[in-house]
């Protein structure tokens, strides 16, 4: 700030001015405090012009001291700056991203696209790019061109065109595999990563078409060249549309560690050990768990996890298990509490009176028993086989894996799967009033796998077709209620110890719901394999940056949900006054969470223009 006024005139009115830049960028100044008329000064002082300059020093030895009072005219009438854009913007700025570039400046990136550009002649920043369609995917998830069109919401305002953005997704594809060994190293500086259990599961992200890739075939030995990427597979939302898989990765606390994209009929199966042998020459050491659903535990993949130090936690399916397998199952003997190791029956376990508060510790306990079972063919389990060409054949397994089952009961899931399975048999009940056949169709987990058809025919009529409740089939699902495997080629870890492996495989979920919910990765808009792969990628870094952030808030012991995280950081925005920056955001819990984790200071209702440059100046370093 400095003193004005007019030298020419005899009488002067002295002025504290303020210098800032307008909505076009031009430096300029105005009036903020009208100090008084040179006559009506020189009643109080005999040299005016050296009282004001003290009363400037002393305001802006306020101002650097974080405070100021300044008087501002306010004219209501006046216009807003007029622009030739097509449509009226914001001029709010988020700076709720500066918590995500400090997670994102210690991946180190900036080094790792130098790197990748040195010899190329580009006229964009890669680092940049991958920067903003990083915090775009956390913060406000759209299309690429969507994105690019609210890169002005960033206190930034990067500077980059469309075209950049395409470009430098071609350029990230062909970098896939250092970019996710970067990722995965250059995390460790964030969060020391726990690699001595890992997590692996696969989900599929549908398109905004109803066309699959064609493959690509030699005319001559009708050998698969190149496949497409988007192909109709199985879908758990029955989409009709072609769909790409995702295998991901995870460490014991919830962080990704590598990821794999596939054409959307790939069996899982055959995607789990690859990866794995991808990121043995990233990791430490070789020696580590796998750990995955029943899914993805065939005999291929158990038997890979029997080497090299590594070992094997997978859930298994009670009803594949041979009969001899089920008669130990149920044979209501060596059960065992998991809290205390006391012998029980499953006979208490289904019996006892839950309401009494002496049972109150029991009705949350589980039993289990451990079983030999070193014999695929007794497990069901499967193998998968890649023929010639190129198709995978489904066969049963009857090779040997020393392995053990264990087998949980719990009176609280037993009960929860009947009142979900009294729900479906309602459900299937008024399905089967309204005499459709063309609508049952069963399958393993649709309630219409209760009902079956039955035919009646009456003498020169023709035959009446009805469905009834499968009385039987009921019957037979009630008796795996309550029941839980696990197999494991852990011999010396306490059962308690293996399923408290198990039961964290619920983060990987999680890490897929965040994907599709919070960060809108699907549908896909994009055609091109180069820039499909890419998109993921982006997600990939999206999700590591936001479980980074999440486990640093998790270490201090401040959860916050999803929702709240991103909402908060979403919502911290300034507005530009002119002479400062005021917050348009309030305090919250989340932001109290992230102000002990990393205080940047960002908890004022109004900020310098200096402060906020200086501020995210220091974590692109």
């Amino acid at each position: 700030m400095k003193l004005f006024y007019d030298k020419r005139r005899s009488d002067p009115i002295y002025y504290v001015q303020q210098g800032y830049r307008n909505a076009k960028g031009k430096p300029t100044t105005r009036n903020v405090k009208t100090l008084g008329r040179h006559s009506e000064l020189l009643k109080i002082t005999d040299d005016p012009v050296a009282y004001c300059r003290q009363q400037v020093a002393d305001m802006n030895a306020e101002y650097n001291a974080g405070r100021s009072t300044i008087q501002l005219s306010i004219d209501y009438k006046e216009k807003v700056d007029h622009t030739d854009d097509a449509f009226s913007k914001s001029d709010q700025l988020n700076i709720g991203y500066f918590y995500l570039q400090t997670i994102y400046q210690k991946l180190e990136l900036s080094r790792f696209f130098e790197t990748v550009s040195a010899d190329r002649k580009f006229t964009y920043d890669c680092n940049e790019i991958n920067r903003f369609l990083t915090y775009a995917r956390i913060l406000d998830p759209r299309s690429k061109h969507g994105t690019f069109d609210r890169l002005d919401n960033y206190f930034e305002k990067p500077e980059f065109e469309y075209q950049h953005i395409l470009r430098f997704m071609d350029t990230l594809t062909a970098n896939s595999g250092a970019y996710l060994k970067w990722l995965f190293q250059k995390s460790n500086n964030v969060i020391p990563r726990d690699t001595s259990v890992i997590y692996y599961d696969c989900t599929n992200y549908y398109f905004e078409t109803e066309q699959p890739d064609e493959d690509v075939v030699d005319e001559v030995t009708g050998e698969i060249l190149s496949d497409g990427l988007r192909k109709y597979g199985m879908s758990k939302e029955h989409r009709p549309n072609p769909i790409v898989e995702m295998g991901l990765l995870m460490d014991k606390h919830g962080i990704p560690i590598s990821m794999c994209i596939h054409p959307g009929n790939t069996s899982e199966q055959v995607t789990a050990v690859p990866l794995e042998k991808e990121i043995l020459h990233t990791l430490k050491g070789s020696e580590f768990i796998y750990c995955a659903d029943a899914g993805l535990g065939s005999y291929s993949i158990r038997k890979f996890n029997s080497m090299g130090g590594r070992a094997f936690i997978v859930t298994q399916s009670i009803k594949k298990l041979s009969d001899a397998m089920k008669h130990a199952v149920f044979n209501d003997y060596d059960y065992r509490l998991l809290s205390t190791d006391v012998p029980v029956t499953i006979g208490k376990m289904k019996t006892f009176d839950r309401m009494a508060p002496e049972n109150f510790s029991l009705y949350n306990d589980t039993a289990y028993k451990v079983i030999p079972a070193d014999k695929a063919v007794d497990l069901g389990i499967y193998d998968y086989v890649k023929l010639e060409n190129g198709q995978t054949k489904k066969v049963k397994a009857t090779g040997l894996i020393p392995q053990n089952i264990i087998i949980t009961f719990s009176r609280k899931m037993m009960e929860y799967q009947r009142i979900i399975r009294e729900r479906q048999i309602e459900r299937a009940k008024r399905l089967a009033a309204s005499k459709d056949p063309e609508e049952i169709k069963k399958g393993p987990n649709d309630v219409r796998r209760f009902l079956k058809r039955n035919v009646k025919t009456k003498d020169g009529q023709k035959a009446e077709v009805t469905y009834i409740l499968d009385d039987a089939k009921i019957e037979e699902e009630k008796k795996y209620d309550g029941y839980y495997a696990v197999a494991t080629n852990l011999k010396s870890d306490r059962a308690k110890d293996i399923l408290a492996v198990i039961h964290k495989r619920y983060q990987i979920e999680d890490c897929f719901r965040i994907m599709k919910t919070n960060f809108a990765a699907r549908p896909v808009f994009h055609s091109k394999e180069k820039r499909i792969r890419a998109h993921f990628l982006i997600c990939y870094t999206a999700l590591l940056v936001y479980r980074l952030l999440e486990c640093k808030l998790d270490n201090r012991g401040t959860h916050v949900t999803t929702e709240n995280l991103i909402k908060t950081l979403k919502n911290m925005n300034v507005t530009d006054e002119d002479i400062y920056y005021r917050s348009t955001y309030k305090g919250s819990k989340a932001l109290d969470a992230l102000i002990l984790m990393e205080d940047l200071g960002l908890d004022r209702k109004r900020y310098k223009p200096t402060e906020l440059k200086k501020k995210i100046k220091k974590i692109l370093k």
